[in-house]
């Protein structure tokens, strides 16, 4: 009788399990607790760019040494890069290229020494980038009580002055989050909901007392203070500066990216979702019913991770030592980084109407293999009515 109830039990038990919904990961997208795991999204519609940029620098009269620092793309599973060639004009400089050690991130160094007028670096090379489509579900993603000590540079948040208003902020979050997603999603909310885009009143550096002191800023700043909240509940984070590979003012993108097991980095663009939707909600050219389609479709390929064919990975990271090493570490990267005499010469930002003084300043020509969509100014990439 005894050996009855067990075995109904037991029957019970797993009649239970197998009723209950499960959600199945693929084994594809399991990723290892290591950073430098590669991307595990879905690729897909790869274009090649034929790629040349140019980066004009005027040095200050009588300048004896003039340093410019060059990020060099790398391959890696979301994009090859082939045909690499530097050149200068008017003086014949050969680059000295190396790799920082906490990021990978890898520079070309150019030393000018005594130059007289404005000097050119072009960078000629072939890029190959796809779509990815991590098609995240929150759920899913693990809890990590104990990261492997590689992940330590990730986890470091930066150093926040108002440590008063940014607990508030994290605690809204928190509170947010037992509710819905998880607290990174939560943070990703606040931002969108909190922040306002503006080129003119922008740090440039990532910086996330900017973004919480001002409530606005440009790319940089949306995902410098994102990364650093996730920092603070626990995700690792890193935030990654590219190329747009289309003509615009600006050509420097910033996104940020999260290690959230089993999928491993996951790529995010808020400035750029918040953007979109504002651009869908003030359209005159959709209906009601279409605006109520496109908005929710675009936050979920926020949610979900994604990064398009038309944008290349430079640099990852904040605060670290360049390449051979500059006069002092650097915050970010965006496009180049530029020493007179041992003095950093000013950011230029080319998208701040204000601004019309630059020390240095880039250009730039991109060529596809094929027509390709810009999936944060076509709708038709929502794949919506």
């Amino acid at each position: 009788m005894c050996h009855y109830k067990s075995y109904s039990y037991l029957f019970i038990f797993f009649l239970i399990i197998n009723l209950v919904p499960r959600t199945t990961i693929p084994a594809e997208i399991s990723s290892p607790l290591k950073p430098d795991t590669a991307y595990t999204a879905k690729k897909s519609e790869p274009v090649t760019h034929e790629v040349e940029f140019s980066i004009i620098v005027t040095p200050p009269y009588h300048c004896k040494l003039l340093k410019v620092w060059v990020p060099v793309p790398q391959s890696d599973t979301a994009q090859k890069i082939e045909d690499s060639l530097f050149s200068t004009f008017p003086k014949n400089v050969e680059p000295q290229i190396s790799s920082e050690p906490i990021y990978g991130n890898r520079f070309a160094c150019f030393e000018f020494h005594e130059p007289h007028g404005a000097q050119i670096i072009t960078h000629r090379f072939q890029a190959k980038v796809w779509n990815l489509n991590w098609q995240l579900e929150p759920e899913t993603v693990t809890t990590v009580s104990n990261w492997p000590d590689q992940f330590a540079p990730y986890l470091t948040p930066q150093s926040i002055e108002d440590q008063q208003q940014f607990q508030q902020v994290l605690k809204q979050i928190g509170n947010a989050s037992e509710k819905k997603s998880s607290g990174l999603m939560q943070a990703m909310n606040w931002i969108d909901q909190n922040l306002t885009y503006d080129h003119i009143n922008a740090s440039l550096q990532a910086d996330a007392n900017h973004a919480l002191s001002k409530r606005r800023g440009h790319c940089s700043d949306y995902h410098g203070l994102c990364a650093t909240m996730g920092r603070a509940m626990g995700y690792p984070t890193r935030v990654t500066y590219g190329l747009a590979l289309y003509p615009k003012n600006s050509p420097s993108h910033c996104k940020m990216e999260a290690f959230l097991p089993p999928y491993g980095w996951v790529s995010y663009d808020i400035s750029e979702t918040q953007k979109l939707v504002k651009s869908i909600q003030s359209s005159s050219d959709l209906t009601p019913q279409q605006k109520q389609n496109f908005i929710p479709a675009a936050r979920q390929r926020l949610r979900s991770g994604f990064r398009e064919n038309s944008w290349l990975l430079l640099t990852k990271g904040t605060d670290y030592e360049l390449a051979p090493p500059a006069a002092k570490p650097v915050r970010i990267v965006r496009t180049a980084y530029v020493e007179a005499d041992g003095v950093a010469l000013p950011e230029p930002d080319p998208a701040n109407i204000n601004q019309r003084e630059f020390s240095w300043m880039t250009s730039h020509r991109y060529t596809a293999d094929r027509p390709f969509k810009k999936p944060f100014k076509d709708l038709s990439t929502l794949n919506r009515d």
